[in-house]
């Protein structure tokens, strides 16, 4: 599975940025809050919607750039 499995980019959603496919969950956001010490985990705790593969995608989208 690759991370265009998992991550989207429409226009009516979230203004085109990458998102987790379902969700209003961007790339973006999940970059930033690993960077600000999140560990998966943490941020499968604070967003319900989201998992560790989910994860994984937007770190491989954020190599893939």
């Amino acid at each position: 599975m690759t991370y265009s499995d998992r991550i989207v980019a429409d226009h009516q959603v979230m203004l085109g940025k990458p998102v987790i496919k379902g969700t209003r969950i961007t790339v973006e956001l999940i970059l930033r809050k690993l960077a600000e010490g999140a560990t998966p985990s943490d941020l499968v705790t604070m967003y319900p919607h989201l998992t560790e593969a989910a994860i994984r995608a937007a770190l491989g989208f954020k190599s893939g750039l």
